[in-house]
């Protein structure tokens, strides 16, 4: 149990780390295409964007740190989502791992599975002892904001973005990605904290019946002595046992 319970731990950890990441990756994209993006455009722009051209060798770190920038962001995402998966694995040995890597894949499921998977493995792990009421608007808040980054990155930024801009990400991007990465943190971190508690207390109630099943078997004696020790005639019977030189037998 305690091996179980400190892979959860681990792979909760994970999941903050990853989070960390993609939001950190996306902060610095969008830093660089202010600071350096648009004036990357009018520079390609300019000699037609043919890479054998003599000018377009002035642009080739440029093109190559915002190309890692790119890798960087694309690796976090990814890296993310199978450090949720693996931590919810972890937190529902029983479910299916097929089951939830189809909730998140399926066109239209991923709408809305997820968090209903989530709100399980918050009751599994609860037991009857979390407040609801506390959970449901942070499940809630966590899934509204990773649909309206959905919708900001893959509906508003092609519509919006300009010829002179690389990627379109801008800082409202970055912000919904912090308040949903944040959120997601936080329903990792309280269905953790549960799992951790059950685990905690299953271990306890392990130890408790072995230390009974090594106490137990010492009691029917002790009892029986006891018995034999209290029971009417023991006085007599133990007197009637002497004789001279010679202690009671049951002596």
């Amino acid at each position: 149990m305690r091996s179980a319970s400190s892979e959860v731990s681990r792979s909760a950890v994970a999941v903050y780390a990853s989070l960390g990441a993609q939001v950190a990756s996306m902060a610095a994209l969008v830093v660089f295409e202010h600071v350096r993006g648009r004036r990357l455009i009018r520079e390609i722009a300019a000699f037609g964007g043919d890479p054998h051209d003599p000018a377009a060798r002035e642009v080739v770190g440029a093109v190559t740190v915002f190309a890692l920038l790119m890798l960087l962001l694309a690796a976090a995402t990814l890296t993310c989502a199978v450090a949720y998966l693996s931590w919810l694995r972890r937190v529902r040995p029983a479910s299916s791992g097929v089951y939830a890597l189809g909730a998140w894949l399926v066109p239209g499921v991923n709408l809305v599975a997820p968090p209903i998977i989530a709100d399980r493995a918050w009751r599994e792990a609860a037991h009857g002892r979390g407040d609801r009421s506390r959970w449901l608007p942070l499940l809630i808040g966590w899934w509204l904001s990773w649909l309206a980054l959905i919708w900001l990155v893959l509906v508003r930024l092609p519509r919006t973005r300009g010829p002179a801009d690389l990627t379109g990400v801008g800082l409202l991007e970055v912000v919904t990605a912090a308040v949903a990465a944040a959120l997601c943190a936080a329903t990792v971190h309280r269905i953790t904290g549960f799992r951790r508690l059950r685990t905690s207390a299953g271990r306890a109630e392990a130890e408790r019946h072995r230390l009974r099943a090594r106490v137990a078997p010492e009691l029917p004696e002790l009892a029986c002595q006891s018995r034999r020790w209290g029971s009417p005639g023991w006085a007599r019977k133990a007197a009637a046992s002497r004789t001279p030189g010679v202690g009671p037998m049951s002596e």
